[in-house]
């Protein structure tokens, strides 16, 4: 039976040969070590020697084939160095976005093209769901004609994998295949089925691996760039609830923080930095950037886990605030969801809430039938009264001002009122919904785990402003990121290492010399105890 090794061994071999490092600087001597090219002789050599000289490919010095291979590394670190190559994408149909009213369940909506010839299809924008999917081969679907749809000046599509070249079924046995114990066998194609947080509202048929079309600027700084990136979607064969009634005919796009999500996909693949922006204007119109980590002036919260993980963006308000009227016990969790119309609060909060802008506003309350809100109220004009404002307060002094809680009633006699856009949650978690997130520029930071927000316009001149500029691999924090909970925030201008005092007197070399000789004492120590 051989003996034990002693555990100390190692750390005292790496202590001497630290400590006679340091004797060997004080006493002017020089420590070297050759450099070995990586397609050397020697290496070659070594490689011989360890027998794994088959599956590599070995290039005779000076050829075409050994610049070759140290280009394509070369490429790989300028890769590694500069990050994702493009600052954003956004869609090849364009970074618009759409609400399309009451026909499509006031989402917002955009172009997107699938497939190989492309198809393009109108997917409404949802962070709270991570699938994309669309209409496909279709057993129950949605009307596609534009004639089921007011608003729309076009006929919906419908995708089949067969018409597509570039498509690929999944198969159950693959790594994404949530629904995998479904299967009768490893082969069999891969099933999903989404159920959404409206009442019977869902999603299944089978999951399938195509292309997305984008447009960006490229690293030359080129404009129209276009990239084809591969992603995996749904091919929705059968769809309820909702989903047959105008909610997204033709399909949806989830973004959350799943793996199966589209910036998932394209944060992975290395094509862009892993956060997206969603953009809505006050007029029902919007853009989607993805790459986009905002503005260094946007305010921000970080997302909290659920049992641990990061599934879905959830973030932690503080209170709420009605006019100058910041109510008490008002704390709760909240989803931002941008395929929620509206915006639902714990029923605790709910009613502190309402009942604080009832008291503030200065309108008689009054109904009116298929609204689903509480608390609405005549006006005989559309220029409103003087709505109190609303806000949600967040850590670190943070702010959201909603511009916009209200909705304006129209019957078949013109203007009739406005309600409160707020209901109560079913649980004690609320959503943030896109009637809130108006006016702003809505940005899922999933590389630093937080939601960030800023006053826009969503113009085009104005939504692009990076938060670290491509080609810092690792930006220095900004002073909210230095940040310890529970700790005063220090400034990057005050924090920094203590110099060290040119008056500071070197080691002894005597001191260094005993402690190698008492080590080395102890390693023969050891040894003899092991031999």
């Amino acid at each position: 039976m051989p003996a034990a090794r002693s555990p100390f061994l190692p750390i005292l071999l790496i202590a001497a040969a630290l400590l006679a490092g340091t004797e060997a600087a004080q006493k002017g001597i020089t420590l070297s070590t050759k450099l070995i090219h990586r397609f050397s002789d020697e290496v070659k050599a070594l490689r011989v020697r360890r027998n794994v000289t088959g599956s590599v490919y070995w290039p005779e010095k000076r050829s075409m084939e050994y610049y070759s291979l140290l280009l394509d590394s070369d490429r790989q670190r300028q890769k590694m160095k500069l990050g994702p190559r493009y600052e954003l994408l956004f869609p090849a149909e364009g970074s618009n976005t759409v609400s399309l009213g009451n026909d499509f369940g006031w989402l917002h909506y955009t172009f997107i093209d699938v497939g190989t010839p492309h198809v393009s299809f109108l997917v409404a924008v949802d962070t709270g769901s991570d699938l994309l999917w669309v209409p496909c081969d279709c057993l129950q679907c949605a009307p596609l004609s534009a004639s089921s749809y007011a608003s729309l000046g076009q006929d919906l599509n419908e995708y089949s994998p067969s018409q597509s070249s570039s498509s690929k079924l999944l198969t159950c046995s693959h790594q994404l295949c949530e629904h995998s114990s479904k299967c009768k066998s490893p082969s069999q194609q891969c099933p999903y089925s989404v159920e959404y947080y409206s009442e019977n509202t869902s999603s299944s048929g089978l999951l399938i691996e195509d292309v997305l079309y984008f447009a960006s600027n490229d690293d030359l700084g080129a404009s129209n760039a276009s990239v084809k990136a591969p992603v995996l979607m749904g091919c929705g064969m059968k769809q309820s609830g909702g989903y047959l009634e105008g909610i997204a005919p033709d399909g949806l796009m989830g973004l959350g923080p799943g793996k199966i999500s589209v910036p998932s996909f394209l944060a992975k693949a290395g094509f862009i930095q892993d956060s997206f922006s969603l953009c809505f204007d006050e007029e029902d119109s919007g853009k989607i950037y993805f790459g986009d980590q905002g503005p260094h002036a946007q305010q921000s919260t970080p997302f909290l886990t659920s049992n641990g993980n990061y599934t879905t963006y959830m973030v932690g308000v503080e209170g709420c605030c009605i006019g100058g009227s910041c109510l008490k016990q008002t704390r709760f969790k909240a989803l931002v969801d941008s395929g929620t119309s509206f915006t639902f609060l714990p029923e605790d909060v709910y009613e502190k809430t309402v009942n604080e802008f009832h008291r503030q506003v200065n309108s008689t309350i009054s109904s009116f039938e298929g609204y689903p809100w509480k608390y609405c109220y005549e006006s005989s004009s559309p220029d409103l009264p003087k709505i109190p404002s609303m806000k949600l307060l967040f850590p670190m002094n943070n702010s959201f001002l909603i511009h916009n809680p209200v909705f304006k009633v129209y019957s078949t006699q013109g203007f009739g009122g406005f309600c409160l856009a707020i209901q109560p949650a079913d649980g004690d978690i609320g959503i943030i919904g896109l009637n809130f997130m108006s006016g702003y520029r809505m940005v899922f930071d999933r590389e630093n785990l937080k939601l960030g927000w800023s006053r826009s316009k969503c113009e085009d001149e104005i939504i692009w402003v990076p938060g670290n500029p491509l080609g810092t691999a690792n930006p220095l924090p900004t002073n909210e990121e230095q940040r310890i909970p529970g700790q005063h925030a220090v400034s990057p201008a005050v924090a920094g290492r203590a110099p060290l005092r040119p008056s500071a007197a070197p080691p002894s070399p005597l001191r260094a010399s005993h402690l190698i000789k008492l080590l080395l004492s102890l390693l023969v120590l050891f040894a003899s105890r092991t031999l």
